[in-house]
């Protein structure tokens, strides 16, 4: 299938991955027609998805099983009126229904808007308001059906409701609609057929400040994940690709559906409500996983087991997003497994814009080299290009040409849009630096950067100080107000088992960031906590941090 939309497949280099690098987008692609009933009309037992959930239940699905069951989701969502371009939101965690409604929704040419299930009341109002949702499918789960019942009466756009199972007055459910042999679909024709710059999907994604943004990906956007996919992750025909993400986030996009199954690799679906690092580890093992993605944050427990009681031969290739990968993370894993964890940088705006490549020696905490496709610029304050190790914010520039997968703009927000995409150039808001070598090194988010007696500091170099320390599992470091230095470094601690906080061990911890980098960018507040906070797709939610200590100080 990956031959189809890739003219060159093999590059002896990377510079020859640069400029031979591009995508054949058919006219009017659909990736649920294209992709998916492709393989169901040729290779209808090819494995498409293996799920598996912490009760040890399990199933897998082949292609034709996909296509059969987002048929008759399509048959019978059409039949209660919707159309192409209705936005619809899909609130079902990890559940393997996800992706029959997601095909089923691309096949109908309507909008999906993946959520998390952790939406309050509030929540769901707003993206119902926002995106004009017409239905919402979600789990079967009390706390989140209320929650969207009483969004309902001021969500004047929502129509339906359909459940995942079981019955609840003023909703359908979906069992009925899997279970229905007679239901059919077939591919729409004339206006209602999708065009390649027809609205998809949407993701509300938060920013450091104001309401969630609404990025809008159109019908080319899975095509744009064969980089991801192919040339990053590095997934394999008849493979098994585990990434850990919520589908309510577009990590999921990423590595749950799009890239991987037009390259061929069945997708494996861990289903879970606590993260255990054992656990994890069981099941990659278990399961024969053969390429496996996950946050840094995921890979700074699992070092801490004993990875020598697991079995890591079916696995090639492992690869980090979400956040910077700090170096200690990186060497004590590959001394474990042998795996060099590839790390790579993109939002959800786009695919991987910088990433670590076959052709090339992955460097312990940096994200790579620029994708092909993406041309990358880092411009400092006065907006000019930056020299060698100066930092600058991420930009990538559009004049030359959209990159494929790269989002279409806000939905519904010209404003905004303007704002970040403009003159050609889209910002990022992240800041990095380049090496003499072409390698990016992350900084942090614009805003994360702490300002501390005239001293920039990246909070990424401080937690990559502090992780080296024996006693740390985990922590976020952010600026904390002060009435003399403008701000100082803070650092929020989680311990590794059996350790116990202490005023002489945040001493010791200050000693040893004051020894590993720049004295002055030692945390001068050390607080230690039992865990952090978190989205559900494992980032850490360092806004909350600074809120906190905002709210303290006032």
């Amino acid at each position: 299938m990956l031959e189809r939309f890739l003219p060159v497949s093999q590059h002896e280099n990377y510079e020859d991955f640069l400029q031979q690098y591009r995508i054949v987008i058919p006219e009017q692609f659909n990736f649920a027609y294209d992709i998916v009933d492709e393989y169901a009309a040729t290779e209808p037992d090819k494995r498409a998805l293996v799920w598996c959930d912490e009760n040890g239940e399990s199933r897998s699905f082949t292609f034709n099983d996909i296509k059969c069951y987002s048929d008759r989701i399509a048959s019978h969502l059409a039949q209660l009126g919707i159309r192409k371009g209705d936005p619809v939101m899909l609130i079902l965690r990890r559940r393997y229904e996800y992706w029959f409604c997601l095909i089923a929704l691309m096949k109908l040419g309507a909008i999906a808007i993946p959520a998390t299930h952790l939406l309050t009341k509030r929540d769901i109002t707003y993206r119902n308001c926002a995106a004009e949702v017409k239905m919402i499918i979600a789990v079967d789960d009390e706390r989140v059906m209320q929650n969207i019942d009483d969004a309902q009466a001021t969500s004047p756009t929502l129509q339906l409701k359909v459940a995942l199972r079981g019955t609840r007055e003023g909703w359908f459910n979906l069992q009925d609609f899997l279970t229905d042999d007679a239901a059919v679909f077939s591919r729409p024709t004339g206006e209602e057929v999708t065009r390649n710059s027809d609205h998809m999907l949407v993701y509300f994604t938060s920013g450091t400040t104001g309401m969630p943004k609404m990025v809008l990906h159109d019908f080319t956007y899975p095509l744009g994940h064969i980089l991801t996919a192919h040339y990053w992750q590095r997934v394999i025909d008849n493979g098994l690709h585990l990434t850990v993400a919520d589908t309510g986030w577009a990590k999921a996009a990423w590595g749950k559906i799009y890239g991987q199954w037009i390259c061929g690799s069945a997708v494996f679906v861990y289903d879970y409500d606590r993260f255990d690092a054992q656990q994890m580890l069981q099941v990659v093992t278990e399961h024969k996983v053969t390429t496996f993605c996950a946050p840094p944050t995921v890979f700074r427990y699992l070092i801490h087991e004993d990875l020598s009681r697991y079995d890591f031969s079916h696995l090639r290739y492992c690869a980090v997003a979400g956040e910077p990968l700090n170096p200690e993370v990186f060497q004590r894993f590959y001394q474990a497994t042998g795996i060099k964890l590839t790390e790579g940088y993109g939002q959800t705006e786009t695919t991987v814009i910088v990433g670590n490549y076959e052709w090339y020696e992955p460097r312990p905490g940096s994200m790579g080299k620029p994708s092909p496709g993406y041309v990358v610029e880092l411009l400092n304050e006065q907006d000019m290009p930056c020299t060698v190790r100066e930092e600058g914010q991420i930009v990538v520039r559009t004049d030359c040409g959209k990159p494929v997968g790269m989002f279409n703009g806000y939905y519904h927000d010209a404003e905004l849009t303007n704002m970040v995409w403009h003159d050609g150039k889209y910002y990022t808001g992240d800041v990095a630096w380049q090496d003499e070598e072409g390698y990016y090194w992350f900084v942090g988010r614009a805003d994360d950067l702490i300002k501390a007696s005239g001293y920039r500091i990246s909070p990424f170099e401080v937690e990559s100080a502090l992780l080296e320390h024996p006693s740390v599992i985990e922590c976020a470091v952010t600026g904390a107000p002060d009435d003399v230095r403008g701000q100082v470094v803070k650092a929020t601690v989680v311990l590794v088992n059996g350790c116990t906080p202490s005023d002489a061990l945040a001493k010791e911890l200050q000693e040893f960031v004051k020894e590993v980098t720049a004295p002055y960018k030692y945390p001068r507040i050390i607080e230690f906590v039992e865990q952090l906070p978190k989205t559900i797709s494992g980032k850490i939610r360092r806004i909350e941090l600074r809120e906190k200590d905002t709210e303290v100080v006032a």
